[in-house]
C-alpha cells in the first residue's frame, strides 16, 4: 500500500483536504507578525572634508557643492545630504538597498578624484569617506579637557594621539571629534600697496 493510495480512492475527501490546508494557511498569513521598523542597514558613506578657517557659506561654495555634482553622478544614490560648517562639510550618501557597500565607496573615492580639479589647492587633507550606519549612536562618548594646557594642545592631543588610537581598537568603525579648534591663519592681499612697495606676491 502506497502513501498516496488512500487520496486517490477518495478524490472528494483529498479534495476538501487541500481546500483546508489552503484556507488554514491564508488564514495564517494574515496573523502573521509584522515589524512596524524592521532593522534594515542602509549602504551609507559620509564624506567629510576640512579647511580650517574657512565660513559656512565658504565651505558649502568652494567645497560642498563641487563634490555634491560629481556624487550625484554615481549610479543607485538615493539620498544625498550635506551640512556645511565653519571650516567643516560633511556629506551623507545614502545608496539604494541592493547596492554592495564596497562597490559604492569604490565609486565615491572616483568622484573625489574627479572633484580634485575644483576643490581649493590649499585643502590640508584630502575629503576622507567612511561606511555608517545612520541608525547607530555612538557607543562611547569621552570629553577631553584641562587645568593648565591650552585648548589648541588640547585639541591636538584628541585628534593627533586619542582619535588615533581609539581608531586602531578592534570593532571601531569611526572616531568623531567634535568642539575641536584648529589654529587658521588667512592673508588678504593688497596688490597696490605691494606695487608701490616694489615688492611681489
Amino acid at each position: 500500500m502506497s502513501v498516496s493510495e488512500p487520496f486517490i480512492e477518495r478524490p472528494v475527501a483529498t479534495s476538501l483536504l487541500m481546500v483546508a490546508v489552503v484556507l488554514l494557511g491564508l488564514l495564517g498569513y494574515r496573523f502573521l507578525a509584522v515589524s512596524a521598523l524592521p532593522s534594515v542597514d542602509f549602504p551609507t558613506i559620509q564624506v567629510t572634508t576640512q579647511y580650517p578657517g574657512a565660513s559656512p557659506s565658504v565651505m558649502s561654495s568652494l567645497v560642498t557643492t563641487p563634490l555634491e555634482r560629481q556624487f550625484g553622478q554615481i549610479a543607485g544614490l538615493s539620498a544625498m545630504n550635506s551640512v556645511s560648517s565653519f571650516g567643516v562639510s560633511t556629506i551623507t550618501l545614502q545608496f539604494v538597498l541592493d547596492r554592495n557597500i564596497d562597490d559604492a565607496a569604490q565609486d565615491v573615492q572616483a568622484a573625489i578624484n574627479a572633484a580634485k580639479g575644483v576643490l581649493p589647492g590649499n585643502l590640508p587633507y584630502p575629503p576622507a569617506y567612511s561606511k555608517v550606519n545612520p541608525a547607530d549612536a555612538p557607543i562611547l562618548s569621552l570629553a577631553v579637557t584641562s587645568d593648565t594646557m591650552p585648548i589648541d594642545r588640547v585639541n591636538d592631543f584628541a585628534d593627533t594621539i586619542l582619535g588615533q588610537k581609539l581608531s586602531q581598537v578592534s570593532g571601531v568603525g569611526l572616531v568623531s571629534i567634535e568642539g575641536n579648534q584648529k589654529p587658521a591663519v588667512r592673508i588678504q592681499v593688497n596688490p597696490a600697496a605691494l606695487a608701490g612697495l616694489g615688492l611681489g606676491l
